[in-house]
C-alpha cells in the first residue's frame, strides 16, 4: 500500500512547515489528488489517520479535492477530459493525446494554529 508512503511524506512536509512558520499544530489539510493519480482515496484515509499520530497533525481533519484528468489532443488540437489512460479522444477519436492534468496530488491548504 503506497498510499501509506504518501501519508508519511505529507506528515513530514507538515511538520518541517509547521516549524518552519512557527505553528504548533495542523487542525486540517486539504490535498488535490487527480482522478489519474493511481492513489486509492480511501486507503489514503486510512493511512493518514495512522501516519498522524503523535505528530504536529494528530488530531488534522483530511478534506480531498479530486481533479479530473484532462489532456491536449494532438490530432484535432483540442482539450479533452480524460477518464483513464488509453482511452480515445472524445471529439475525434484518436490517440495521439498528451495529458495536461489529473495525474497530480499536492497539498493545496492548512489550517493551523
Amino acid at each position: 500500500m503506497h498510499e501509506l508512503s504518501l501519508c508519511e511524506s505529507i506528515i513530514e512536509t507538515l511538520t518541517t512547515q509547521t516549524h518552519r512558520q512557527g505553528y504548533s499544530r495542523v487542525r486540517r489539510v486539504w490535498l488535490e489528488i487527480g482522478a489519474l493519480a493511481n492513489v486509492e482515496q480511501d486507503a489514503l484515509r486510512f493511512a493518514f489517520e495512522i501516519a498522524r499520530r503523535d505528530t504536529v497533525a494528530d488530531t488534522a481533519e483530511l478534506d480531498i479535492v479530486t481533479l479530473p484528468g484532462q489532456a491536449y489532443c494532438l490530432d484535432c488540437a483540442q482539450v479533452i477530459a480524460v477518464h483513464q489512460y488509453y482511452d480515445p479522444c472524445p471529439c475525434c477519436g484518436g490517440f495521439q493525446w498528451r495529458l495536461t492534468g489529473g495525474n497530480e496530488m499536492r497539498i493545496k491548504e492548512l489550517e493551523v494554529e
